[in-house]
Protein backbone atom coordinates (compact mmCIF):
# COMPACT_ATOMS: atom_id res chain seq x y z
CA UNK A 1 0.00 0.00 0.00
CA UNK A 2 1.34 3.67 -0.71
CA UNK A 3 -0.03 6.81 0.41
CA UNK A 4 0.12 10.18 -1.26
CA UNK A 5 -0.57 12.67 1.49
CA UNK A 6 -0.10 16.44 0.20
CA UNK A 7 0.25 19.80 2.34
CA UNK A 8 0.43 23.70 2.17
CA UNK A 9 -2.31 24.75 1.12
CA UNK A 10 -4.30 27.94 2.32
CA UNK A 11 -5.11 31.40 1.92
CA UNK A 12 -2.50 33.55 0.16
CA UNK A 13 -3.33 37.50 -1.09
CA UNK A 14 -2.39 38.15 -5.04
CA UNK A 15 1.57 38.48 -5.51
CA UNK A 16 1.93 36.23 -2.73
CA UNK A 17 4.16 32.78 -2.29
CA UNK A 18 3.04 29.41 -0.69
CA UNK A 19 5.24 25.94 -0.89
CA UNK A 20 3.24 22.67 -1.18
CA UNK A 21 4.21 19.33 -0.25
CA UNK A 22 3.38 15.72 -1.28
CA UNK A 23 4.95 12.72 0.56
CA UNK A 24 4.94 8.93 -0.39
CA UNK A 25 4.81 6.60 2.31
CA UNK A 26 4.19 2.69 2.78
CA UNK A 27 5.47 0.26 0.14
CA UNK A 28 7.53 2.36 -1.54
CA UNK A 29 9.85 1.07 -3.60
CA UNK A 30 11.04 3.52 -6.22
CA UNK A 31 9.61 6.51 -7.46
CA UNK A 32 9.71 7.67 -11.07
CA UNK A 33 8.10 10.97 -12.43
CA UNK A 34 6.27 13.07 -10.33
CA UNK A 35 3.24 15.02 -11.20
CA UNK A 36 1.56 18.33 -9.87
CA UNK A 37 -1.98 18.76 -11.14
CA UNK A 38 -4.92 21.38 -10.33
CA UNK A 39 -8.56 21.55 -10.68
CA UNK A 40 -10.60 24.46 -9.89
CA UNK A 41 -14.52 24.53 -10.01
CA UNK A 42 -16.20 23.70 -12.78
CA UNK A 43 -12.98 22.80 -15.04
CA UNK A 44 -10.85 19.88 -15.68
CA UNK A 45 -8.08 18.45 -14.07
CA UNK A 46 -5.12 20.70 -15.45
CA UNK A 47 -1.18 18.91 -15.34
CA UNK A 48 0.70 22.33 -13.46
CA UNK A 49 4.10 20.91 -13.17
CA UNK A 50 6.23 17.26 -13.49
CA UNK A 51 9.09 16.01 -12.83
CA UNK A 52 11.11 12.79 -13.52
CA UNK A 53 13.26 10.32 -11.22
CA UNK A 54 16.85 12.55 -12.51
CA UNK A 55 15.16 15.88 -12.10
CA UNK A 56 14.14 17.03 -15.27
CA UNK A 57 11.09 19.29 -14.97
CA UNK A 58 8.16 20.65 -17.47
CA UNK A 59 5.46 23.28 -16.64
CA UNK A 60 2.58 24.28 -18.11
CA UNK A 61 2.79 27.94 -19.87
CA UNK A 62 0.51 29.45 -16.97
CA UNK A 63 2.82 29.08 -14.63
CA UNK A 64 6.39 29.17 -16.12
CA UNK A 65 8.57 31.43 -14.55
CA UNK A 66 6.21 31.50 -11.24
CA UNK A 67 6.15 27.97 -9.79
CA UNK A 68 9.12 25.60 -8.97
CA UNK A 69 8.71 21.99 -8.66
CA UNK A 70 11.54 20.19 -6.88
CA UNK A 71 12.12 16.47 -5.04
CA UNK A 72 13.83 15.19 -2.30
CA UNK A 73 14.11 11.64 -2.91
CA UNK A 74 15.81 11.03 0.79
CA UNK A 75 12.22 11.93 1.92
CA UNK A 76 10.24 10.47 -1.04
CA UNK A 77 8.54 14.12 -1.05
CA UNK A 78 8.05 16.65 -4.07
CA UNK A 79 7.37 20.10 -3.72
CA UNK A 80 5.94 23.14 -5.03
CA UNK A 81 7.08 26.50 -5.00
CA UNK A 82 4.56 28.83 -6.14
CA UNK A 83 5.23 32.46 -6.36
CA UNK A 84 3.64 35.57 -7.63
CA UNK A 85 0.05 34.20 -6.84
CA UNK A 86 -2.88 35.26 -9.21
CA UNK A 87 -6.33 34.61 -8.48
CA UNK A 88 -6.57 32.31 -11.60
CA UNK A 89 -4.26 29.95 -9.46
CA UNK A 90 -7.13 29.38 -7.13
CA UNK A 91 -8.17 25.05 -7.26
CA UNK A 92 -7.48 22.15 -5.71
CA UNK A 93 -4.15 20.90 -5.67
CA UNK A 94 -3.46 17.21 -6.43
CA UNK A 95 0.08 15.18 -6.40
CA UNK A 96 0.67 12.23 -8.85
CA UNK A 97 3.19 9.75 -8.49
CA UNK A 98 4.52 6.93 -10.63
CA UNK A 99 5.72 4.52 -7.80
CA UNK A 100 7.20 1.19 -7.85
CA UNK A 101 5.86 -0.97 -5.32
CA UNK A 102 7.50 -3.72 -3.35
CA UNK A 103 6.00 -6.27 -5.56
CA UNK A 104 7.80 -4.23 -8.27
CA UNK A 105 5.19 -2.97 -10.01
CA UNK A 106 4.53 0.65 -11.07
CA UNK A 107 0.92 2.05 -10.54
CA UNK A 108 -0.21 5.69 -10.58
CA UNK A 109 -1.42 6.61 -7.35
CA UNK A 110 -3.14 10.35 -6.26
CA UNK A 111 -3.43 12.45 -3.23
CA UNK A 112 -6.25 13.73 -1.83
CA UNK A 113 -5.49 17.03 -2.74
CA UNK A 114 -5.06 20.47 -1.29
CA UNK A 115 -7.10 23.79 -1.39
CA UNK A 116 -5.40 26.71 -2.64
CA UNK A 117 -7.20 30.21 -2.54
CA UNK A 118 -6.08 32.94 -3.94
CA UNK A 119 -7.70 36.30 -2.63
CA UNK A 120 -7.83 39.29 -1.33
Amino acid sequence: QVQLVESGGGLVQPGGSLTLSCAASGSVLRINRMEWYRQAPGKERDLVAGITSDGSTNYADSVKGRFTISRDNAKNTVYLQMNSLKPEDTAVYLCNGYIQALDYIQRSYWGQGTQVIVSS
